[in-house]
């Protein structure tokens, strides 16, 4: 297994340790927000090691959103970045573990569809977009 690079951000940090430590029975809310959160297992494009991240729990189906709207900043998550090179993931979401295959979607309708998913579960996804001038990458991740 290719060595764990922890988040630099503390609370990205913590809040993967807590879910995954738990064995995802807490930190399943992102922050003081209360809102449901999935952690996302990647492999780094550039340092081929292990990444975690917390996102937003987008459940479509039996697939999950993931949306890269880094607050709304300039630029998008490394993640994204990650994603697109190395497409094969884990999902945990809470006590449940898949191995999923992510793919980018920019072609309306399907993007408007899971943006709008987004946009419900989580609605400061709206303001989002408002900030940036950059369209927020929406990807889905599917049972691989």
């Amino acid at each position: 297994m290719a060595e764990y690079i922890p988040p630099t951000a503390d609370w990205v940090r913590e809040q993967v340790e807590l879910y995954e430590s738990s064995g995802g029975t807490q930190g399943t809310t992102l922050k003081d927000t209360g809102m449901p959160c999935i952690i996302v297992t990647h492999v780094g494009n550039k340092t081929g090691a292990t990444r975690k991240i917390p996102l937003m729990r987008v459940a479509v189906d039996n697939s999950y959103v993931l949306i890269g709207s880094k607050g709304g900043s300039p630029e998008n998550p490394v993640w994204v970045y990650n994603l697109r090179a190395n497409p094969e993931v884990q999902i945990r979401d809470k006590t449940e573990v898949f191995k999923m295959r992510v793919r980018e979607v920019t072609d309306d309708p399907e993007r408007a569809r899971l943006w709008d998913a987004g946009a419900q579960a989580y609605p400061p996804y709206t303001d989002y977009q408002a900030k940036t001038s950059r369209r927020i990458p929406v990807f889905i991740a599917e049972l691989a």
